[in-house]
């Protein structure tokens, strides 16, 4: 052994080999990590650049310390101050008819909605993402402003102007008017982000400047009800109010995320949109200052057990179609409500939410090739995909009244009332109660939605929707239900 350690050491001597000992330490733990370093033919060794990205492309089981990780990281990080000018009354209010509209023109001279508007300032986060100063941010960190004003890591303050908007998913790109070049970070892939990984997030918590915090992958791939194109990593790592917009690092150095929610009153756990979904919308924000989508033309939602049972289907794989645009692409392609989506362009579609991100990216006039189930069978569908316009909504894309043993307090609709609801007057019955406890309740059904099928048949007043339930001799009532601008599919089961 001995004569081996003298051989080593003549040859590190004599220019063949080298060693690099590097110690990575995280809390207690501390790894030495010995690397080979080769020979140019010059005979100088390598250059490495020991940034963040390279360290961990040599070896990514070995990552830097949170303090070195943070002194490289925290100059690409910038806090916002934000200005908007608000409307001091009732946002979306619309004024009814009668006296309560009287009432304010009579006593205040005009509408709430017409109220003396007010200056408010708010806080954010953000990341540096080009040399030349375009920023990566959250969209309601910055909707509405007047004035944006960055502050940088070396505590340098630069204002900056909004260069594109998505509201969608929540992200926006700025520009720092300033002279560069100035600190910019690497953007990851979220892909390979793993739950149990270590990240570290960076931001302006209740406007207090840049501020650390540590934690890991909680969850990949969360659905919380923000849009249709929800898709969340969640953490642990402490996100606050003033964080919106800042950056998710993984101990690569790298941005997997853009940090946008918390549950209020919740502790240890926050939520970031992941990069690979900022990263093709980028350049559209930089250029155009939208994002420009693929469009289907259904309403879908998820299939619950309940209405597998319902629908006969055998698991609850795919995406429901709870509605089919008239004269949109799905309907002129051959889709039809009630089909289940099983895969979009030969991708498998397991829950409904990830259906809307792949249409959205699917170009436009592209065809896309669709496989549904329909009445237990498999078909393939072509359908071309066109433009998401701004004004498209896409969801998750004489008084008769009775009570049903099912918990519900119908009434038929009045003119009036649809036209409030934005629907004909003919098309079903209204909601106007639902019983505590009952089938109907469980189901999620509430005051003011509109049912407008029972069991696949269309019922147009009270007395339809009664007959229909009436007749129903199953354990579970299977409902279409208009809800805002969407429709969907309700279960209501029975108790055992």
């Amino acid at each position: 052994m001995l004569k081996r350690i003298r051989q080593l050491v003549k040859q590190r001597r004599s220019g063949l080999l080298g060693t690099l000992a590097v110690t990575a330490s995280i809390g207690t733990l501390s790894v030495l990590l010995v690397l080979g370093i080769g020979q140019t033919d010059s005979g100088s060794a390598t250059d490495f650049s020991m940034t963040p990205s390279t360290l961990a492309d040599v070896h990514p089981a070995i990552p830097l310390s949170v303090p070195d990780l943070v002194d490289k990281l925290a100059p690409t990080v910038v806090n916002f101050r934000v200005t908007k000018v608000q409307t001091a009354g009732l946002e979306g209010f619309r004024m009814p008819d009668g006296p309560f509209g009287d009432f304010f023109e009579r006593y205040f001279g005009r509408t709430p909605q017409e109220m003396e508007p007010r200056r408010t300032d708010g806080a954010g986060s953000g990341v540096i993402i080009s040399e030349d100063g375009y920023l990566l941010t959250n969209n309601h960190v910055i909707e509405g402003a007047t004035e944006v004003t960055v502050t940088l890591a070396n505590k340098s303050e630069h204002e900056a102007s909004v260069i594109g908007r998505d509201p969608k998913t929540d992200l926006a790109v700025l520009k720092i008017e300033g002279s560069g070049p100035f600190p910019k970070a690497v953007l990851g892939n979220s892909e390979k982000l793993r739950v149990g990984e270590s990240v570290i997030a960076i931001g302006n918590p209740f406007g207090l400047g840049h501020t650390v915090t540590a934690g890991i992958v909680s969850a990949k791939g969360r659905f919380i009800g923000a849009g249709p194109y929800d898709d969340f990593i969640q953490t642990d790592a402490s996100i606050n109010p003033g964080n919106s917009g800042g950056p998710l690092f993984n101990t690569r150095g790298e941005v997997v995320g853009i940090n946008t929610a918390i549950i209020p009153n919740g502790q240890g756990i926050g939520f970031a949109i992941p990069i690979n979904t900022a990263k093709p919308l980028v350049p559209q924000l930089i250029d155009d200052g939208k994002v420009t989508r693929g469009y289907l033309g259904v309403t879908i939602q998820p299939i619950s057990k309940d209405l597998a049972g319902a629908l006969g289907l055998e698991d609850t794989d795919g995406a429901l179609v709870a509605d089919v645009v008239p004269g949109g692409p799905a309907d002129k392609g051959g889709v039809e409500t009630a089909d289940v989506i099983r895969s979009f362009n030969g991708t498998p579609v397991k829950e409904s939410h990830e259906l809307p991100a792949l249409v959205a990216n699917t170009p436009v006039g592209e065809k896309a090739e669709l496989v549904v189930t329909r009445d237990g069978r498999e078909r393939s569908l072509s359908v071309e995909v066109a433009e998401l316009d701004s004004k498209t909504a896409t969801s998750r894309e004489g008084q008769a009244e009775s009570r049903t043993s099912w918990g519900l307090q119908l009434q038929d609709l009045t003119p009036q009332t649809a036209s409030q609801l934005g629907i004909k007057a003919n098309e079903g019955v209204l909601v106007m109660g639902v019983q505590p406890g009952s089938p109907a309740e469980r189901a999620g059904l509430h005051r003011g939605d509109v049912i407008v099928e029972v069991d696949r048949v269309a019922v147009l007043s009270v007395d339809d929707a009664i007959a229909a339930i009436g007749e129903h001799r199953e354990d579970t009532l299977l409902l279409t239900i208009q809800r805002g601008d969407g429709r969907l599919f309700v279960a209501l089961t029975e108790e055992d």
